[in-house]
């Protein structure tokens, strides 16, 4: 047997101040999405705003349903639009904002697993990394050069072919 520790190095900003011009907004755009999100049974809202490599940005957030999996995270909604809107056109990073109606978030939220699969498509797709800002309401933003930190041992098209 052999053990192996897989890990990831994480950037904490302690706040938008310390990130690019650019970045922060990014930030501020996927704060703007959060707040039109639709979230009447989690009470929990999330904003995502994708960079692309040709300067646009799509925004997402959350759209729940009373059928809970009918609902789609704010990062499975600005990625797909995206990829749909601009298909061929690389993604260059990932912002989120996530807010609760009940308290007030002093810690990022990452993305769930099926978020980071779909990010992670897009990253294997392009052979470039996605940086990933997430930013609750207060608190610090964390940051990820690529998606692959916060999804090791990604499933991907390799195991489903022999090519």
């Amino acid at each position: 047997m052999k053990k192996r520790q897989i890990g990831f190095e994480l950037l904490v900003f302690e706040d938008t101040s310390e990130l690019s011009q650019n970045e922060q907004k990014l930030l501020h755009m996927a704060e703007q999405a959060r707040e039109n999100a639709y979230a009447p049974y989690s009470r929990f809202k999330v904003g995502a705003a994708v960079l692309l490599e040709n300067g646009e940005v799509v925004i997402g957030n959350n759209q729940e349903n009373a059928s809970y999996p009918s609902g789609l995270c704010a990062e499975r909604v600005a990625v797909f639009q995206a990829g749909a809107k601009y298909p061929g056109v690389a993604f260059k990073a990932v912002a989120i904002s996530a807010a609760s109606q009940d308290r007030v978030l002093q810690m990022p939220a990452a993305p769930c697993g099926n978020c980071r699969q779909s990010i992670m498509e897009y990253e294997q797709k392009q052979k470039s990394p996605i940086t990933l800002l997430m930013k609750a309401e207060k608190g610090p933003v964390y940051k990820c050069t690529s998606m692959a930190d916060i999804l090791p041992l990604a499933f991907n098209s390799s195991f489903l072919s022999d090519s």
